[in-house]
């Protein structure tokens, strides 16, 4: 279950190698456009991502493999086969970006491609915080897991209780696990260019299987009974391999043509009443 969970949270990681740097700080964030009156779309910038998200159609996403600085221009290249580009520098207090054609040289961006003027707005437009806050932040923290679980498990496992942990407590309770798999849904349909009817499908169907594995998580790993998963928890038999333990003596059950966890168990305990 836990190899299930993790793997939800970071689909959609790709294991390459990031500047540390990152999109720079000024560029990131949200925009809008065309202006703060009646903004028709947001622009959501992370350090290694960027996200289209227009009220009315399709949503694009821009994972970063590559990021380059070609002044005046930041240039994020995502995956796939035409190595798409998103061309991104600041003007005044906006944001200007352009999407080139993949035979564009760097060195004549943006090329032909339109440009897009982009602004921060006062007061951010509460419908698109209600439609895409929850799966922006997991955005972002799935950026922070993909940065912390390329090295030893125990700081993976440490880093996902940081990034889930709404409460401050430490520990993730049944919500908060439910509210990364929510994002984790809302990151998988943005990615596949899902409009807002399909980004909100997702994340209601998110809402019910997410609860759901939620639930399931917290009963099998609750090894205190406390109704919350800590880094001590999660990490029981995963952080480290077990020292080799075991006993010469006695002979093996018959498990050969067991096929699950509940039949293997069912199996031991057979045997161990037949071996007295």
């Amino acid at each position: 279950m836990i190899r299930y969970v993790l793997s939800a949270l970071l689909l959609a990681a790709p294991a390459v190698a990031q500047t540390p740097a990152g999109v720079p700080e000024p560029l990131r964030g949200a925009w809008f456009g065309p202006d703060c009156t009646a903004p028709e779309s947001m622009l959501f910038v992370t350090p290694r991502a960027a996200v289209t998200l227009p009220m009315e159609g399709a949503a694009r996403m821009l994972r970063f493999v590559e990021i380059r600085d070609r002044a005046p221009w930041t240039i994020g290249t995502g995956r796939g086969a035409e190595a798409p580009r998103l061309a991104l520098r600041a003007e005044g207090e906006g944001l200007v970006t352009a999407a080139p054609s993949a035979k564009t040289r760097d060195d004549r961006l943006p090329g032909e491609a339109a440009t897009e003027t982009w602004r921060r707005c006062p007061g951010q437009p509460a419908a698109f915080a209600a439609m895409h806050g929850e799966g922006l932040a997991f955005l972002g923290a799935l950026e922070r897991l993909e940065a912390a679980c390329t090295g030893p498990a125990d700081a993976c496992i440490a880093a996902l209780v940081a990034v889930g942990d709404v409460s401050g407590d430490g520990a993730l309770g049944t919500a908060e696990i439910a509210r990364l798999l929510r994002g984790a849904a809302w990151v998988m349909a943005a990615q596949e260019g899902g409009d807002g009817e399909t980004l909100a499908a997702a994340n209601a169907a998110g809402a019910i299987s997410g609860l759901l594995a939620a639930h399931a998580l917290v009963g099998s790993l609750d090894y205190d009974g406390d109704g919350k998963l800590s880094v001590a928890e999660l990490r029981q038999d995963r952080g480290a391999l077990p020292m080799v333990v075991g006993d010469a003596a006695g002979r093996p059950f018959r498990t050969e043509t067991v096929t699950d966890g509940a039949g293997f168990l069912r199996s031991l305990i057979e045997g161990m009443m037949g071996s007295r």
